[in-house]
């Protein structure tokens, strides 16, 4: 009999919970992440020095005999709730979930304490829109040497190795500065994406592609839902908050039943998408019935994620369209976030594999 997962919060994930957020509070305020995504340096790499190796939560699942801290799936998502709550601009997802699972996956001990420790980020070079278990895109390795491009790649401007899958079929350790960098137009600007150009780079072989792409992507997918809740979560809480702030006809906004039901009804998709996201990050970490749960979530969360956001959007009235509201951010990772490592669509078609549910 197959155990039910665990969807409660520990006291110990609650105290990270409330560590992260009081970080996040005081050094990623939504006036400085507008400000950044404004720069020409989006990400904000002294915020991920103190969550990487300030509080060590680069290194959440790498073992702690690899220089990690030996947790869980399930840490590392009540973290990327709270990043995703505060549409932190940080490689946190790239590095610390997608990159240390491809290297979990080889075994490559060297480059994993590397990433554990936060000093270096690294990229899994496959594109953002990946879906787990899809095909996707090698270069081509000739004499030792890798060539070709890749599009898509989120967080490459700021990673310092880069995970490359070759035709060789194995998974390739490059150095950043061997690489040509371009930055892509990017809905979301505090997750910026960038094509990836090698012409004749060097590279060490750290494993098999398609396993470690394959566990990367899987987790990944788990993993973004708790992302998505955060940014439902929050657009929710903002949109209740100020609902109960402003008033029109003497009384507050918040008081007429037509937005009632409305923000009941989202009350109840956020508190799905948790349970959802929970099962997800559960089954990750305990290794029961972990494709079902990753696609359920995954064919949940984007959608009610979107929905949050632009309900947040249209509730907060006039100033949720100005740029100084942090709204737009939140709407924006959740737009993008819908078609990151497959859309929803496309696991509503896993999932009903899985179950061998076929079509009519």
């Amino acid at each position: 009999m197959t155990k039910a997962p665990d969807l409660l919060y520990s006291e110990e994930e609650e105290a990270l919970r409330a560590a992260v957020r009081d970080l996040l509070t005081d050094h990623c305020p939504p006036a400085d992440v507008i400000a950044r995504v404004e720069s020409d340096t989006p990400h904000d790499l002294a915020l991920w020095k103190s969550l990487a190796e300030g509080m060590g939560l680069a290194g959440l699942l790498v073992p702690e005999e690899q220089g990690g801290q030996g947790a869980s799936a399930r840490e590392v998502a009540v973290v990327l709730e709270e990043l995703g709550r505060a549409v932190a601009p940080v490689p946190y997802l790239t590095s610390a979930v997608v990159a240390t699972e491809a290297l979990l996956a080889c075994g490559d001990e060297e480059l994993l304490g590397q990433l554990a420790s936060g000093r270096t980020i690294g990229a899994l070079a496959v594109g953002l829109h990946a879906a787990p278990g899809t095909a996707f895109k090698s270069v081509r390795l000739e004499n030792g040497l890798l060539h070709g491009e890749l599009t898509g790649i989120a967080d490459a401007a700021v990673t310092d190795v880069l995970l490359v899958p070759a035709d060789d079929g194995g998974l390739y350790a490059v150095a950043a500065g061997a690489a040509t960098v371009t930055p892509q137009t990017s809905l979301d600007l505090t997750r910026p994406l960038a094509t990836v150009r090698l012409d004749g780079a060097p590279g060490r072989r750290v494993g098999e592609a398609e396993p470690a792409v394959r566990r990367a992507l899987r987790a990944a997918a788990g993993l973004l839902a708790s992302e998505q809740l955060g940014v439902a979560d929050w657009a929710l809480t903002e949109t209740v908050r100020y609902l109960k702030e402003r008033r029109q006809f003497n009384r507050p906004v918040g008081g007429f039943q037509a937005l009632k039901h409305r923000l009941a009804q989202l009350w109840l998709e956020v508190v799905n998408l948790r349970a959802a996201a929970r099962a997800a990050a559960d089954a990750l970490a305990s290794g029961a019935d972990t494709d079902v749960s990753v696609a359920v979530a995954q064919a949940y969360a984007a959608p009610v994620a979107v929905h949050a956001a632009e309900e947040a959007l249209q509730l907060h009235g006039g100033i949720g369209m100005t740029w100084e509201h942090p709204i737009h951010l939140c709407l924006k990772r959740a737009k993008a976030d819908s078609i990151a490592y497959g859309t929803a669509g496309a696991h509503r078609e896993a999932l009903a594999e899985l179950v061998d549910l076929q079509a009519p």
